[in-house]
């Protein structure tokens, strides 16, 4: 996400996905889908352009609908084969509401001054109606959690260092990034799959980070987690599921991981009904949650191995 014409104009949305087979040792690897999506979205998060490719065939639709939890239905109701034929493109087109809700951010840590203009541009009745829309969102915004102030520092809400996710020796472990001039946002995914050798159990690696450009160069991270599942190659049953809290923005966030083993004992396949059905609001963390919805596409790489 970045605003090309600066924050108080549209921002751009440059969303990438591709499906990667790795090889045998010493041997090429297969890339078995990719695709992008773009979208302008007003300040309000309406989407203003929407093009695609490829382009699913009722994606113009989505023209006029603001990017938000209304939004993902809206996909689901219209373009159910989506997520029933698990097409990458989907997982994109879930983070645009996710993403323009986050990517606000991107303005405190370029330049803290932003958010406090914007703060002070505000009347106080739109000030705690913003701030009480916020409660009960997730677990870290839990009525009564320091999220709930503003009179936090940013840099005490989130200063880790968001590294490099790129692997030099592996310059084919990511498609390529979308880069851009001033301020940006950015939320990455990965999804690795494999069948154990030594116990025979389908092994899941996955990792989610949302980060945010310096002013002076580097990325800060906002939100990190590190995902680890085991499952039934058979049957898709979920065995096992470890989620790893790495960087939060509260110290309330990492509280939500205690709940995630609820879905122990799930498919694979009906874990994006079943993780909005036993943690919503309050019970989870939005962007845990996002990694584990995202999981409901493991049986179609699954299909690959």
């Amino acid at each position: 996400m970045s605003w090309p014409d600066g924050v108080d104009n549209p921002r751009l949305f440059v969303g990438r996905v591709r499906d990667y087979r790795t090889g045998e040792a010493g041997t090429p690897g297969t890339e078995l889908d990719h695709a992008e999506l773009r979208a302008v979205l007003d300040d309000d998060k309406t989407i203003r352009s929407i093009s695609a490719t490829p382009e699913p065939s009722r994606l113009q639709e989505l023209v006029g609908h603001r990017a938000g939890g209304h939004l993902r239905m809206f996909i689901r109701y219209i373009m159910p084969e989506l997520v029933e034929n698990a097409v990458p493109i989907y997982l994109v087109l879930d983070d645009l509401s996710g993403s323009a809700l986050v990517s606000n951010i991107a303005w405190s840590m370029w330049d803290p001054t932003l958010m406090l203009d914007r703060r002070a541009d505000m009347s106080n009745e739109d000030f705690e109606a913003m701030m009480a829309g916020r409660a009960n969102v997730c677990w870290g915004l839990a009525e009564g959690n320091s999220g709930l102030t503003f009179r936090r520092d940013v840099s005490e809400v989130a200063a880790a260092d968001a590294g490099e996710l790129r692997n030099p020796a592996d310059p084919l472990g990511w498609h390529e990034f979308a880069e851009n001039e001033g301020y940006g946002f950015r939320r990455a995914r990965r999804i690795d799959v494999w069948l154990d050798p030594a116990s025979g159990l389908l092994t899941i690696d996955s990792a989610f980070q949302d980060s945010a450009k310096k002013k002076d160069g580097g990325r800060t991270a906002i939100h990190e987690y590190l995902l680890r599942v085991t499952a039934d190659p058979e049957t898709l049953e979920v065995l096992s599921l470890e989620p790893v809290p790495r960087i939060l923005p509260f110290p309330e966030c990492p509280g939500a991981v205690a709940n995630t083993q609820r879905l122990v004992g799930s498919s694979l396949a009906d874990i994006r009904d079943e993780v909005l059905r036993q943690l919503r609001g309050p019970e989870g963390c939005t962007h845990l949650n996002d990694a584990m919805r995202a999981l409901a596409d493991v049986p179609a790489l699954v299909k690959s191995l």
